[in-house]
């Protein structure tokens, strides 16, 4: 069941505009009611779609029809102005900030449950469902590396890649092909040929999300295999 509480911070989407994007959010505050608080507060000028708490309550904060304020400067397979297209779920969670921990079970079952709604009425494809962390990797880091992505990919929500064994021990790709693999995934990079902040934030961001048990900015072989599967899906 969603419990509805209306933020005033939302506007109407372009004429002609609908959600095709999926964007996952940790609140990154010290509680649920505080996040909750701050996402209900015309001052504050941001909100979501959705926030799910850690007992799995969904509150519904913005129609699906509107725009709410949460993506922020971001991009994604050459777009911007992300929140015109998508739709924003905030996950309660202490975040990186406030004492990053593990996302209980029964949040989880309501965030699938939550996106299986949304994907019902949505035509939102697979690789559109995305972290914050993913549009916009130079400014956040959530969902963070605790979120179990494979859980909903395994759920039929996102993509999760599979690692070829063939990739092991293989040398680091050259540097503009691991910029043009992140691009073509949907990072906002360019193929520069020089390791810049954005081809870091990028690779950091890619790991987070796809190999979260090493974070260290490198875009090695075993990435560009993760990547690779992912393109081909």
């Amino acid at each position: 069941m969603i419990r509805s509480r209306s933020s005033p911070n939302f506007d109407d989407r372009p004429p002609g505009v609908h959600a095709d994007m999926l964007v996952l959010h940790y609140t990154g505050m010290t509680s649920g009611a505080a996040a909750l608080a701050r996402l209900s507060d015309p001052a504050a000028k941001v909100s979501a779609h959705y926030l799910v708490a850690e007992d799995g309550q969904i509150v519904g904060l913005v129609d699906e029809a509107k725009r709410a304020w949460h993506a922020g400067l971001s991009s994604w397979r050459g777009r911007t102005r992300l929140n015109d297209v998508s739709i924003g779920i905030e996950i309660v969670n202490p975040g990186h900030d406030w004492g990053l921990r593990a996302f209980p079970d029964a949040q989880i079952a309501g965030v699938i449950r939550l996106t299986h709604d949304i994907l019902a009425r949505h035509p939102i494809p697979a690789r559109r469902i995305l972290g914050h962390s993913d549009i916009a990797p130079l400014r956040k880091r959530d969902p963070g590396p605790l979120f179990p992505w494979a859980r909903l990919a395994d759920a039929g929500v996102g993509l999760w890649p599979e690692l070829a064994a063939a990739s092991v021990g293989r040398a680091r790709p050259p540097l503009q092909e691991a910029q043009d693999l992140l691009r073509r995934w949907g990072y906002g990079i360019e193929a520069t040929g020089s390791l810049d902040a954005p081809t870091a934030a990028a690779t950091a961001a890619f790991q987070t999300r796809f190999r979260p048990r090493r974070i260290d900015g490198v875009f090695d072989a075993e990435c560009a295999a993760l990547i690779q599967d992912l393109l081909a899906r």
